[in-house]
């Protein structure tokens, strides 16, 4: 099959979105386990997607550019994500070690949709890695596409996007049978607050 110019573009930014994406961070970490507790997993999918996209766009828009000669805005936005990935750290540090709270049936009605909102939001904006892989360097590439083929190239990242956390988000949810033991949520939130603390201390670091 014949691949037309402006479907490679939008197959390249498919790739190169997935890419970024699919790399273990802070957002992934919880739509894994939103999606194994069955837990508000299509607002939270949505709402990663919808955010990627938004991100997407302010990259390509050429706002990236601006931002790369703003470090003070860098600056703040890593201490805050650091400040509440060290948070998040504790809290999934008290879930592990606290096993009355981590039966499975309890988990999915734990949180309100409020709270996982919030939360999701958090973990997004408030993770400089977000912008310097996101609008920086995704925007650059899309940027150097030319000026219809950014969009397509920004189209085919966005949609990169939706893959990835539909798949993450109810993918998870054939682990569930396996976290019904409360012995592998403790498990699971101890790796969660090990990547959480370790991500906060090397924002600070950086």
């Amino acid at each position: 099959m014949h691949l037309t110019p402006a479907l490679l573009t939008a197959a390249a930014g498919f790739g190169t979105g997935l890419s970024l994406i699919v790399a273990i961070g802070a957002q992934n970490a919880f739509v894994l386990r939103q999606g194994i507790a069955r837990r508000h997993v299509l607002p939270v999918v949505v709402l990663c997607a919808v955010s990627d996209a938004v991100l997407i766009a302010v990259g390509i828009s050429g706002i990236g550019a601006v931002l790369a000669h703003a470090p003070a805005a860098i600056t703040v936005i890593r201490w805050a994500g650091a400040a509440f990935l060290v948070s998040y750290a504790v809290l999934a540090a008290r879930r592990a070690l606290r096993p009355g709270t981590l039966d499975a049936t309890q988990e999915i009605g734990s949180a309100t949709l409020a709270t996982s909102i919030l939360t999701c939001l958090a973990l997004t904006w408030l993770n400089p890695h977000v912008y310097l892989d996101t609008v920086l360097m995704l925007g650059s590439v899309a940027n150097n596409q030319g000026d219809s083929g950014r969009w397509l190239f920004g189209l085919g990242a966005a949609t990169a996007s939706v893959f990835w956390f539909l798949a993450l988000g109810y993918g998870a949810q054939f682990l569930h049978r396996v976290f019904a033991r409360p012995g592998a949520w403790r498990v699971l939130d101890a790796g969660i607050a090990a990547l959480m603390l370790t991500l906060g201390i090397t924002l600070v670091a950086s």
